[in-house]
């Protein structure tokens, strides 16, 4: 008896199978797997192809229970997970679930507390019963996911296009966004040529995120600046949810050793935090315990794994 699990988000797509006592028997990985941010046919082809690379050897007819996690998906997702699922040669469709969900559960085995999610979107989410009560932010790119690595990538390249027009003395900030979009010459037709190419692909900005944390550690002052409010906002999110139980850092920007970890740690204090590992393996558990209730050991699907 197999378990099979999915965590797509907007970045990259991990799917995992594990045995029914845990070990983990296979893994795969695939570009972005968000229907809202890429599209229902790209998601599903990088879920798809995930998934076969965790199968690769395995017998795909042994699997008796999956949940993928999708960020972005709706019911009618879930009609194209059922058919990835059946081209994998799985029988059962997953049951699909957020990527809140298959966060929280890679943090945590304890059924209520709270998530605070930090990938390329961000948002906060309290648990009762292992189930949702309660959300704050995941607005989505245009409109929220304050914090989170979208956010800091657009008040990155926002602060170098800036410098950049108005001819101010700029830094590592500056000169990392310059390379990521590949563009050079006067300050000008630096800043022009970055609203070009981030205008064309948004997901440019979210990409650029990682730029500002290096900007800040090499001592930029607009780089600290956006990591220190990003701390911010992201706390502020998870204060709106606060209760009881374990607080679990999840997503790419929270569980990388880095300033905006620092930052958030820093301004938690004394709660109770823990870190999610892999998102998959997450899934993974959420499938074993449908089937295996409390036999389902968290520890032994999630332990070894990282984020």
């Amino acid at each position: 008896m197999l378990f099979a699990g999915v965590d797509a988000g907007g970045t990259t797509t991990r799917a995992a199978v594990h045995a029914a006592d845990g070990t983990r028997l296979g893994h795969g990985t695939a570009g972005p797997g968000n229907p809202a941010a890429h599209g229902a046919t790209a998601a599903a082809a990088a879920i798809g192809q995930a998934l076969r690379r965790a199968l690769d050897g395995l017998d795909p007819r042994l699997v008796a229970a999956s949940v993928a996690g999708v960020a972005g998906g709706d019911d009618d997702f879930a009609q194209v997970l059922a058919r990835v699922w059946a081209e994998c040669g799985i029988a059962e469709p997953p049951r699909t679930a957020g990527d809140v969900e298959v966060s929280y559960a890679a943090g945590t085995a304890a059924p209520t507390g709270t998530l605070l999610l930090a990938g390329t979107g961000a948002a906060a989410a309290r648990f009762s019963g292992r189930a949702v009560t309660a959300v704050a932010d995941g607005l989505g790119w245009l409109l929220g996911d304050e914090g989170g690595g979208f956010w800091i990538g657009r008040a990155g390249v926002r602060a170098a296009v800036r410098a950049l027009d108005a001819g101010l003395p700029y830094g590592p900030l500056v000169e990392l966004v310059s390379g990521h979009f590949g563009v050079t010459g006067e300050p000008r037709r630096r800043a022009d040529g970055i609203v070009r190419l981030a205008q064309a692909d948004r997901m440019l900005l979210a990409a650029a995120a990682p730029l500002v944390t290096r900007a800040a550690a090499a001592g930029d002052g607009d780089a600290a600046g956006i990591v220190a409010e990003a701390a911010r906002r992201l706390t502020a999110t998870a204060a709106r949810l606060s209760g009881e139980g374990p607080l679990v850092l999840a997503g790419g920007v929270l569980t990388a050793d880095g300033p905006v970890r620092t930052a958030v740690l820093a301004r938690l204090g004394g709660r109770e935090v823990t870190t999610a590992r892999d998102g998959a393996a997450g899934a993974c558990w959420l499938a074993a315990l449908d089937r295996l209730g409390d036999r389902a050991a968290h520890d032994r699907f999630t332990a070894l794994h990282g984020s």
